[in-house]
């Protein structure tokens, strides 16, 4: 039992009332498996701050996004670009805990798509802002250990960050 269940919650499941304060809850369409990892990395996020790393309070913000428990509120239909905002988020918060890994788009999709079957309607999106995060120079689009264009390729992809220091190149 996680220490969410161990809490709380209001009679419509959306918040977590903890010493008479309402908290958002997690989204609860996330595959738990995923939704540990986010909150794993929220967690190391959290510890680095108390070790004075203030520039991990915007990790703590990417997974808490990430999870459902900030932006635009998981049990509304979501606006593009909030849903954009989401997508960002969970990239780079899952890419973050998997340290030096790729990550399948599917997974950010299953995270953004609100349980069941419901993440497959969610994977153009999540190309389509993986693309934009490639164009940026943010992340890396790779099919097959290559980069590739990932406006114009067909098939499955993985997403991996960027190497912005060429020494760190394989």
């Amino acid at each position: 039992m996680s220490n969410e269940d161990a809490v709380e919650r209001t009679e419509d499941g959306r918040y977590l009332v903890i010493s008479g304060r309402k908290w958002r809850a997690s989204d609860p369409g996330i595959p738990p498996k995923l939704r540990q990892e986010l909150v794993d990395e929220l967690m190391n996020a959290r510890r680095e701050i108390g070790r004075g790393d203030e520039e991990a309070r915007a990790r703590v913000h990417e997974a808490k996004l990430a999870l459902g428990e900030r932006g635009q509120p998981w049990w509304e239909e979501a606006r593009e670009d909030k849903l954009d905002e989401r997508i960002r988020a969970a990239i780079f918060t899952l890419l973050r805990k998997r340290q030096g890994s790729s990550i399948c788009p599917s997974d950010v999709a299953r995270i953004v798509g609100g349980g069941g079957e419901r993440w497959r309607s969610r994977m153009e999106r999540v190309r389509q802002v993986a693309a934009s995060l490639a164009a940026d120079g943010a992340i890396r689009v790779t099919q097959k250990g290559h980069d590739v264009d990932a406006h114009n390729v067909c098939g499955p992809v993985r997403l991996q960050l960027a190497r912005m220091d060429p020494r760190e190149q394989d």
